[in-house]
């Protein structure tokens, strides 16, 4: 895809929100806003969209998070589970084992397990649902440079254009120029000194790597060697494509990785037994040492840091790809809510406070796991990599009103579980831009339903106890109380009116 597939429909004019690069964060946040109604001018300076396969998994919370913008039909249907595991000891195929802990849907988690999708068809999807929502991505469009007023950012393009904003959000990289631009610091160590080669093969028919596994050479000589094969569902694999994510390690830190298709092909044919002309085409390759950094702040008066520009991680455990959608998805509805509701301007302030706790903690998950594979104890990968769990809790803005819960009660700052709903789900309750009242075994206030603020009533439910929910537009409780008092308060802080006045 090139530029001139989509010139966008913003250009030259004045914006809400600019957002810097068309990765997989630029692109959920692009959608969520547009969803919300908010003008936004998504500019990425690449020709086209990312084309490798590197962000491969998609965890559980983020399958959530894309069933809300839309897009996962599309997205299972491109997608398939991870195969198991298989070992090989050069040309001798070993025993099988899963990688991944699997567990079977339930009402309150309907995606149980990760989502093999190359990350290169992940952004294609969401790019569609963008267009389909009327937005566009100015391609081949780089800022060049920015500067802050007391009321907006003028962002400088390198069409020459200069473009003013409220808020510009940075979702350009690890490397990311804006970060740098505003002396942001990234604290971190490096994971692993050893470079790494990930590159996206495509395979002839018929040779001994069948598609049925993910394969595993651990002690090929000069690094371990993996191929995971990557569902197709794109227009450009032609039937009989065998296409796989190579992984390969190795053991010299100063080893110099030969990214070019003749270094791979060479690479391939050393370590494993395939020959030359077994891999039929290097589609993509890039080189990599795994580190793990986090932005000292996410956040810079009307600039915010969102994706791998405020955290980079080891790719063990599929977290940052995950990590960096969840990013998006916390600010998206904070920035609606401000510019679309009126809501305080100190919302916004609540999106470092709860992405950097969650940012730390998936880097320390992310680094234990590359370390403990390394060394040849590669673990299962279990419920603690789903990220289902992860919650703000300690947020100033998830409010818990009710006494006497026990310890294992559903909070204010946990994810808003699935159950049942009429004849259909919670989940479609929730679905959309708007904040959502759930009163369960209790009364529901008299108050109508607004655009931006459903109500619903559930008899008394196992997974949510009793009380009142105010369940956020990213699916986490934000207020929970035994009746409507102080429910007004948080209402008002959203930007949304009190239900004294709706009575």
């Amino acid at each position: 895809m090139d530029k001139s597939t989509d010139t966008g429909a913003d250009t030259g004019a004045d914006t809400e929100v600019v957002i810097v690069g068309a990765g997989p964060t630029g692109l959920v946040l692009a959608i969520d806003l547009a969803r919300r109604g908010v003008r936004a001018l998504l500019v990425e300076q690449a020709e086209g969209l990312f084309p490798g396969s590197r962000g491969k998994g998609l965890q559980p919370r983020s399958l959530e998070v894309l069933d809300d913008l839309g897009v996962l039909p599309a997205v299972l249907a491109a997608g398939a589970p991870y195969p198991l595991m298989r070992g090989w000891e050069g040309a001798e195929p070993q025993g099988e084992w899963d990688m991944m802990a699997r567990s079977e849907p339930t009402e309150q988690v309907p995606y149980a397990n990760v989502l093999l999708v190359p990350q290169f068809r992940t952004q294609e999807l969401l790019y569609e649902r963008l267009r389909e929502l009327g937005g566009s991505v100015r391609f081949g469009t780089a800022l060049t440079g920015f500067r802050q007023t007391g009321d907006a950012v003028e962002a400088e393009l390198s069409t020459g254009e200069t473009v003013r904003a409220a808020y510009l959000v940075a979702c350009d990289g690890g490397r990311s120029t804006v970060r740098r631009a505003l002396g942001i610091g990234m604290t971190g160590e490096t994971v692993d000194p050893r470079p790494m080669l990930v590159a996206d093969v495509r395979l002839a028919p018929g040779t001994v790597v069948d598609r049925g596994n993910w394969h595993l050479w651990a002690t090929a000589p000069g690094g371990g060697v993996a191929l995971c094969p990557l569902p197709g569902g794109e227009a450009r694999d032609e039937p009989g494509d065998e296409l796989f994510q190579l992984v390969a390690g190795f053991e010299d830190e100063s080893a110099v990785v030969d990214t070019s298709p003749e270094g791979v092909r060479a690479l391939l044919t050393a370590r494993t037994p395939l020959a030359p002309e077994d891999v039929a085409e290097v589609r993509w390759s890039s080189d990599f040492r795994a580190r793990a950094a986090m932005a000292d702040r996410f956040r810079d008066g009307r600039i915010f840091l969102a994706g791998d520009a405020a955290h980079v991680h080891s790719p063990a455990g599929g977290q940052g790809l995950n990590t960096s959608v969840q990013d998006a998805y916390n600010l998206g509805w904070k920035l609606g809510r401000v510019l679309r509701h009126g809501a305080p301007a100190a919302l916004l302030d609540s999106y470092e406070a709860e992405r950097q706790p969650v940012a730390a903690d998936v880097l320390g998950l992310s680094t234990r796991l590359h370390r403990a594979s390394t060394a040849g104890r590669a673990a299962q990968r279990g419920s603690e990599v789903q990220q289902l769990d992860l919650g703000y809790r300690d947020s100033p803005w998830s409010v818990e009103t009710r006494p006497g819960l026990p310890e294992d009660a559903l909070r204010a700052g946990d994810r808003a579980p699935d159950g049942p709903y009429g004849a259909g789900r919670l989940f479609d309750l929730f679905r959309g831009p708007h904040l959502t009242l759930l009163a369960v075994g209790v009364p529901l206030p008299p108050l109508p339903a607004s655009p931006s603020l459903r109500t619903a009533h559930l008899p008394a439910y196992e997974a949510y106890g009793t009380g009142l929910f105010l369940i956020r537009p990213d699916g986490y409780v934000g207020w929970a109380g035994p009746d409507a008092e102080g429910l007004d308060a948080h209402l008002a802080n959203l930007g949304e009116a009190p239900v004294g006045a709706r009575v």
